[in-house]
């Protein structure tokens, strides 16, 4: 499975989405599900999926599905 899809469906069970949400363009707080304790929740299905840890400032910088991706990039998961 492509990083992307694979990061698509941690964030949409990590955050109990509905499938047809538009993931990738959802940042921080647009959506009640993502609040500080769905961001927690996210953070932590993110790290067990890709078996990766995340320091405090990244933690307070994923702000978007994209910086998310942008930061496994960074960490050479899944390339």
């Amino acid at each position: 499975m492509e990083l992307t899809d694979q990061l698509r469906k941690v964030f949409v069970e990590a955050l109990e989405l509905p499938a047809d949400v538009d993931v990738e363009n959802l940042k921080y707080r647009d959506i009640e599900q993502w609040d500080s304790l769905g961001h927690m929740t996210l953070v932590g299905a993110i790290e067990d999926e890709f078996d990766v840890q995340f320091d405090t400032e990244q933690v307070i910088d994923m702000s978007s599905f994209k910086v998310a991706l942008d930061m496994l990039r960074g960490m050479s998961v899944g390339g």
